[in-house]
């Protein structure tokens, strides 16, 4: 029997996004541009890709409403890093640009209800 990806419920989703405004905000407020949000092609998404100096950041913004399944970076898997370097590629052959350099970065969000949100942004995560 195959397995199905399951579907993020309303509330879930709802996390996400907020928890990629949240990355968005810090990288505009350190000087980086957005290039793309959620940009998708056939074999996978990448939450943020931005642009500093010539700089071009890809980020996996994982975002968690609580510790019960540990830090968001932490699912950012040996599997995760290889398709997010695939879609990094994907992406800068589709807007055939050729940086300065390349840098992958996990944003991690910690937002529980009541409370000011946490975000940890691991530079250069791999």
């Amino acid at each position: 029997m195959q397995s199905e990806r399951p579907v993020a419920s309303g509330a879930r989703a709802a996390l996400g996004r907020r928890g990629e405004e949240l990355a968005l905000d810090r990288y505009v407020s350190l000087g980086y541009r957005a290039l793309a949000r959620n940009w998708r092609c056939p074999i996978g998404e990448i939450d943020l890709i931005l642009v500093r100096d010539g700089l071009v950041v890809f980020c996996e913004v994982k975002t968690r409403a609580s510790d019960g399944f540990g830090g968001g970076y932490e699912a950012v898997t040996w599997r995760k890093r290889l398709k997010l370097r695939q879609l990094g590629e994907a992406f800068l052959a589709s807007r055939r640009l050729v940086p300065a350099g390349v840098r992958f970065d996990v944003a991690s969000v910690r937002a529980v209800r009541g409370r000011h949100p946490e975000i940890h942004v691991f530079e250069d995560a791999f």
